[in-house]
């Protein structure tokens, strides 16, 4: 019913409405246990739940203070004993619900009324009440839920429940009643009381709108990216551009180190992103089928789901690169440059090669042009001069590089 240590419930009995505190069944050296709020003398029962609450705040003694989870319920705020719907039992009024058909609500209210009738019986030892659940096994049938009731024979059996219940009810209720210990609190104190639930009540309220405000924003926000295939399973399609020609490639990162799709230091890359889905479903032998979230991926691709999306964070374009090096540093994109030359670096880093960073030191001017051009301290002082001529030449020697390793272009 809940999985909560202490629940506050309401009981509806013959004369009237009451509110307690109960204690599901806990296991505690060995034995297992439940309560209700009371002593020795029997349960506390009180006819608010701004009544009980004030009797909780005056520090007066009660046997749930030896519950082992009374610290962190005592500690919630004052609402918290405030009864929903599903803590409430009509015990009275079951043989009405029995009346009706077994829809989910009328089962789900007898059920909870039954358990709770039985948890009662039990902890105060109200013999009659716990034979007679002892004794009519149809009973027990209900906490199964409507569906039970659903099939050729659920109606009888439900009218079956009714019966039973019809003839020894008023016995039940009658137990019951006589337990009925209601403990008085002053109208000063039940005043102050309810002040503290309702402000209580303010304050959560205000607390879930603005939880909700804020999981709709974040909603609102989020990158729909990262719900896709790709995004849960790490690896990123990525869309590569240069001399007016687009390729279409994936790149994860494992331990921080790229693992691209391909094998042996050569990147497969395909005209279109159908193709290179088509591709995946036929073809297994490269690098990226051994990483642990492929899987996720090829289970969409088999069933033909498989969409390719590029993000627009994984689209690398040369477009115009080696002109406006060449025009000098002031032409340059300076965001587009770095993230050409990050792909340059994870496609060596991947293929294990010295090709990058041999290079460069044999061209140690393009080494200190990118390194001023990418706000690098590794050259102080130096700043690029005409004629760019052999920068260009060497930022298209590194894109030469980078398309050699492509199975296409």
């Amino acid at each position: 019913m809940t999985s909560r240590a202490i629940i506050p419930v309401k009981l509806s009995l013959t004369e009237g409405d009451y509110y307690t505190l109960w204690a599901p069944s806990w296991k505690e050296h060995g034995a297992e246990w439940q309560a209700f709020l009371g002593d020795e003398a029997g349960l506390y029962l009180f006819t608010s739940p701004a009544k009980l609450y004030a009797f909780l705040q005056s520090g007066k003694r009660h046997d749930l203070v030896s519950h082992p989870k009374w610290g962190q319920f005592s500690a919630q705020p004052a609402d918290m004993i405030v009864p929903d719907k599903k803590e409430t039992f009509d015990i009275i009024g079951t043989p009405a619900f029995l009346a009706g058909r077994p829809s989910y609500e009328n089962v789900g209210a007898v059920a909870r009324s039954f358990q709770m009738t039985k948890s009662l019986a039990e902890v105060l030892g109200i013999d009659d009440v716990i034979l007679f659940f002892a004794s009519h096994s149809v009973l027990g049938n209900v906490q199964r839920g409507a569906d039970h009731y659903s099939g050729e024979h659920g109606l009888g059996e439900w009218s079956a429940v009714g019966r039973t219940v019809l003839d020894n009810w008023p016995m039940v209720v009658k137990g019951l009643d006589e337990q009925v210990r209601v403990i008085d609190v002053s109208e000063e104190e039940t005043a102050a009381a309810q002040k503290l639930i309702d402000n209580a009540r303010i304050a959560t309220a205000e607390a879930r709108a603005a939880a909700e405000a804020a999981a709709k924003e974040a909603e609102e926000q989020a990158d729909p990216y990262d719900s896709s295939v790709w995004g849960v399973a790490g690896i990123d399609p990525i869309k590569v551009t240069l001399d007016g020609k687009s390729v279409y490639t994936l790149r994860c990162y494992m331990d921080g180190r790229p693992v691209f799709l391909g094998r042996y230091g050569e990147i497969f890359t395909f005209p279109t992103t159908r193709q290179l889905a088509r591709w995946l479903v036929e073809n297994d032998e490269h690098d990226m089928a051994a990483l642990p979230t492929w899987e996720t991926v090829m289970t969409h691709a088999n069933a033909g789901e498989l969409d390719v999306i590029v993000h627009p964070d994984n689209q690398y374009s040369y477009q115009g690169l080696v002109a406006d090096i060449n025009a000098g540093p002031e032409a340059v994109d300076t965001a587009q440059m770095s993230r050409g030359y990050e792909l340059f670096a994870d496609a060596a880093d991947w293929a294990a090669d010295d090709s990058l960073n041999s290079y460069l030191l044999a061209n140690p001017r393009t080494q200190d042009y990118l390194s001023y051009m990418l706000g690098s301290t590794e050259t102080p002082g130096y700043v690029p001069s005409k004629p760019f001529t052999d920068h260009a030449n060497s930022w298209k020697d590194l894109e030469e590089m980078l398309v050699k390793r492509f199975s296409k272009f």
